[in-house]
């Protein structure tokens, strides 16, 4: 069963012949279906996902990680102390949170959380916008079991032909360039965009523009921390897991989960 779980977390919404499994561990079809039974009882019970099974001739099992709301709560209020904590703010508005996102087990579950709220658009790729964003971005990505598309601010000799285009910083209310190889994205193509921080949105509308060249959708973005100001971004329905609303009298920032995050809460 050990053996069957790791396999199934390994492979998120890859589905498995009961075949495969009965030749891999030397067992009877049988006694595999009991074993993924209990599996799906305890993946349920202790809110890790869900175990489904397809019938059909190109059935089999597959895992789909997610994760229960009241421990998406947990992690966003968990993370929402740690960066209240003094010495957090930067100058310009901006919070350190490098050491956060760098800690796989942290962007794992940032991930994690980002698959859930997601789970029903499907992404056929997940794109970053380097740097910081890159880890909770292949998280996520690892959690669908799709590839990761990174964007970069200048094109790269080493990645071929690339599709560039101008945008204007919201934070900054400068224009600068993100490019993207003319290989990285396919027309037609289900993009899920994620980031570490959000103010005004122009980076993400960036994204938007950018994907409109390759004739691809933008199905959603997920962002680790959006700003409470401005209020109105230039872009739409965003996930944020962390709401950033300044500081407080002692020059400490004042995070808190989002209003996205009790929403999957008390749904």
């Amino acid at each position: 069963m050990i053996c069957l779980a790791d396999q199934l977390r390994a492979k998120p919404y890859y589905v498995h012949p009961l075949g495969e499994f009965a030749s891999t561990l030397g067992a009877a079809k049988s006694t595999i279906s009991e074993d993924l039974a209990a599996l799906r009882l305890t993946f349920e019970h202790f809110g890790l996902g869900r175990v489904e099974t397809l019938a059909g001739a190109a059935g089999g099992v597959r895992y789909v990680p997610r994760r229960d709301p009241s421990r998406i709560r947990v992690v966003a209020e968990e993370l929402a102390e740690r960066l209240r904590a003094p010495g957090r703010l930067l100058p310009g508005g901006f919070l350190y949170t490098t050491d956060l996102l760098s800690t796989p087990s942290i962007a794992e579950r940032v991930g994690e959380a980002f698959a859930t709220y997601f789970a029903d658009r499907r992404p056929d790729i997940v794109l970053a916008m380097e740097v910081k964003g890159i880890p909770i971005a292949l998280m996520t990505a690892r959690a669908f079991n799709v590839p990761i598309v990174v964007i970069r601010r200048a094109g790269r000799v080493t990645e071929g032909p690339a599709v560039t285009v101008n945008y204007v910083s919201a934070s900054s209310r400068t224009v600068q360039q993100m490019a993207l190889p003319l290989r990285a994205v396919r027309e037609g193509q289900r993009a899920l965009f994620i980031d570490d921080f959000l103010r005004g949105g122009g980076t993400a509308r960036g994204v938007f523009d950018l994907m409109r060249e390759f004739r691809a959708d933008v199905v959603g973005v997920g962002m680790f921390i959006a700003t409470r100001e401005p209020e109105r971004k230039l872009v739409e329905d965003v996930f944020s897991l962390l709401r950033f609303e300044g500081a407080d009298d002692r020059g400490n920032a004042i995070v808190r989960p989002s209003e996205d995050v009790a929403a999957i809460h008390a749904g």
